[in-house]
């Protein structure tokens, strides 16, 4: 399992560079990062949230396979939108009502550089658009207006903070 970077990281901030190489290394690094997000029973993974920047993310609806987007864009989205309570692997423990498109298409290579396009609505629209926010530096808490913004950065600060105290007790 690979470790799951934390808000404060500086690499959830970094806009990410294009994947260059479809080799084995990309191979291995797309497994590990399902096996990750399966682990930590997630249900979307980004490069930069284990350390990796490089656009590349993972996304597994329970009862559909894994997908692996390398290079995605997001080439279309709904006017429509809709509000939804998000939660991160990056921001564990906190979650906010985030309003988003509720459809979405994006164009992405597979592990083999082959190009492929998704017209997507749901539960897999919405963690397409939170997992490719992650390979511009932005997380769900960006979309939160100011003050939403500090309280759910002041819970999160205070779960990590009794985290921290219960761990050192043992």
């Amino acid at each position: 399992m690979l470790d799951i970077y934390k808000l404060g990281d500086e690499v959830l901030r970094e806009e990410c560079s294009d994947v260059t190489e479809f080799d084995d290394s990309l191979k291995m690094l797309a497994e590990a990062m399902i096996d990750t997000l399966e682990e930590a029973d997630g249900v979307g993974l980004a490069g930069p949230q284990v350390g990796v920047s490089k656009k590349i993310f993972v996304v597994h609806i329970r009862g559909n396979e894994p997908i692996v987007f390398v290079n995605p864009q997001i080439t279309a989205t709904s006017m429509e939108t809709g509000v939804y309570e998000e939660g991160c692997l990056s921001i564990p423990g906190v979650y906010h009502d985030v309003i988003r498109p509720v459809r979405v298409s994006i164009q992405a290579q597979d592990l083999k550089g082959k190009v492929f396009n998704i017209d997507a609505d749901g539960p897999l629209a919405r963690v397409i658009q939170h997992e490719n926010d992650h390979l511009y530096g932005k997380l769900y808490i960006d979309h939160l207006d100011e003050r939403e913004r500090d309280k759910v950065v002041h819970q999160y600060e205070k779960k990590n903070r009794i985290r921290r105290h219960q761990k050192s007790r043992v």
